[in-house]
């Protein structure tokens, strides 16, 4: 991810996420405010209603003291009800019905203190009737309002009903009275509002919305009718408040409880919620737009000096450090810019300082190769002039004949280093490639290594060998270095140094193979690692260059270089040559 996608990125979640977290945060708080609101509504008209309630009995308890008292005065009541005089029985039986409809009573009874009723609104045939089980309970709770079942010709209902009660003679008479409480009743106590009212009783629901009540009869359905219903938790889009009123069961006479649920309904809400996600949504758009923008800009605006400043800093080399980074800003990226310069100009500094080294190291490293080329060539004339001292001091008679077997190793040794003169007098020579008779080389250089008392070296050459296309310095140093290293490797001159030469597969189309091997002390895994390094040796007077110059010759000559080494055992090195081109 480069640079301007991750400041868009950045600069679009520093923007969105804080708004994102306003509005979640607004949102919830609007919703809590809203709900508490139609919560306090919900619990000021159930108060309402209680008031309600209350007054509703005071104005039946009026209504009832008024029919008490004119009662007391009504003679035609008194006898009818006293005497049950046949000719006043008709004016007792109507009597109910005519005070409830001038009272402005949803229902009406008189009974005596037996529960036999003597006088209906409804039903003029109910006179007789025992029904001792209303007045009962409400002589239980006296003063209060009561629900209760009554009924008409055409429908039972429900009522709101209070007693109340006479003495006439010596016989006292209990009044019922009550008012309908149906959906008109339940709709004007909800005053047209958005709340609704409903009544639940005995698995029964009414409700000023309709839809409400079939709701509540669904969920009265599905619990069995419980009279524990939590409706706060079943009606979940409603807020719900709940009134206890005191609720006589029909044909039991035992009082048990109905509710009035007062509910808001929580779709406003969830409108208002809407309408916030909309308008947030299309400002959480209209913000990213713009966030996207402002951040494409300044992406821009930082992201192309960088790129320059990129562009410039790739195309710096130790060849190529005159990369300018001038910059007239007077910000990071001028700083940056300063900055590269000042290390373009100590990186030009540096490389010709590390130029100067690498020349003195150069320098340095031919004037060892020279040393070691040099010691390696005087070694085998060394040998042969102590070997004729030698001899000349035990037995001066043989100084010629010895002089004559061992001349042609001194002009070998010479020719060797005259030659290696030549091809560091031209620095790096250029490859003299000629037909070389590699076993020849092993005995010139293995005659060179011998001494006169000890036989160290062992020879297994083999015959007829292809000629090797190369250069015979090259050759002669490859051997040299690998025998002088075997001879060294020895412990106090004990052991043997085996040197086999062999042709590789068909002599006539392949090279020669030549075999080095020695029973001295052994390399170790790691000088094993680092013995073709420059400069590594484990000798106290060694240069470190013998086996790099051995692999770098043959890899000039297209060959290659094998070694296994065990410590305490001995060490092998297998160079196998190629005949060349004209082979």
């Amino acid at each position: 991810m480069n640079l301007r996608s991750r400041l868009l990125l950045a600069f679009t979640a520093l923007v969105i996420i804080p708004l994102v977290a306003a509005g979640a945060g607004i949102r919830y708080y609007v919703g809590a405010q809203v709900s508490e609101q139609f919560r306090q509504r919900a619990l000021a008209l159930a108060s309402v209603i209680q008031s309600e309630l209350e007054h509703e009995g005071e104005t039946i308890g009026s209504v009832l003291d008024a029919l008490v008292a004119d009662i007391e005065a009504d003679n035609v009541f008194r006898r009818a009800a006293l005497r049950g005089e046949d000719s006043s029985r008709q004016y007792l039986l109507d009597y109910a019905g005519s005070a409830m409809r001038l009272g402005g009573l949803s229902m009406l009874q008189i009974q005596d203190t037996a529960g036999r009723i003597i006088s209906s609104g409804h039903f003029r045939n109910e006179y007789d009737r025992l029904e001792p089980e209303l007045p009962r309970a409400l002589r239980s709770e006296p003063g209060r309002v009561m629900l209760a079942s009554a009924r008409t010709a055409a429908e039972p209902f429900l009522a709101l009903v209070r007693l109340d009660s006479i003495r006439l003679g010596a016989i006292g008479f209990d009044i019922v009275g009550g008012v309908s409480v149906g959906r008109p009743f339940l709709g004007r106590m909800a005053a047209g509002q958005e709340l609704a009212v409903s009544l639940v009783y005995m698995g029964e629901a009414l409700s000023s919305d309709s839809l409400l009540e079939r709701t509540l009869t669904r969920v009265i359905s599905e619990t069995n009718g419980s009279e524990s219903l939590d409706y706060g938790s079943l009606l979940t889009n409603q807020i719900v408040t709940q009134i206890e009123v005191p609720y006589l069961v029909p044909d039991m006479g035992g009082i048990s409880s109905a509710g009035i649920l007062v509910t808001h309904p929580l779709s406003p809400l969830h409108e208002l919620r809407r309408g916030i996600d909309l308008w947030f949504a299309g400002a959480v758009l209209i913000t990213a737009v713009a966030a996207l923008l402002v951040a494409t800009w300044l992406a821009a605006v930082l992201s192309r000096p960088l790129a320059d400043l990129a562009r410039k800093t790739s195309q710096i080399d130790l060849d190529r450090l005159d990369v300018g980074f001038e910059s007239a800003r007077k910000d990071e990226v001028g700083t940056l810019s300063l900055l590269l310069g000042s290390m373009t100009e100590r990186l030009r500094n540096s490389a010709a300082k590390l130029k100067e080294i690498e020349r003195r190291a150069t320098v340095g490293e031919i004037a060892r190769q020279v040393n070691h080329d040099i010691k390696n060539g005087l070694i085998p004339v060394r040998n042969v002039l102590r070997h004729l001292e030698q001899v000349a001091q035990d037995d001066p008679d043989r100084l010629a004949s010895v002089y004559q077997e061992r001349q042609a190793t001194l002009r070998s040794g010479i020719t060797y280093l005259e030659e290696l003169a030549a091809n560091y007098a031209r620095l790096y020579p250029r490859v003299d490639r000629r037909p070389c008779d590699v076993s020849e080389i092993v005995r010139q250089v293995s005659a060179g290594l011998r001494r006169s008392d000890d036989s160290l070296i062992d020879l297994d050459l083999g015959e007829e060998l292809p000629a090797i296309m190369g250069d015979p310095v090259a050759l002669r140093r490859i051997v040299e270095n690998l025998m002088r290293n075997a001879v060294e490797a020895l412990e106090d001159g004990a052991g043997t140094v085996k040197i086999t030469t062999r042709p590789l597969g068909d002599p006539r189309t392949t090279g020669v193979s030549i075999v080095i091997s020695d029973t001295g002390r052994g390399m170790t895994e790691s000088e094993l690692e680092s013995a073709f390094e420059d400069f590594h040796t484990t000798k106290q007077s060694g240069t470190g260059l013998g086996l790099s110059v051995v692999r770098r010759l043959v890899l000039d000559l297209n060959g290659t270089l094998r070694v296994e080494s065990e410590p305490g055992v001995g060490t092998t090195f297998a160079v196998e040559l190629p005949r060349g081109d004209d082979g």
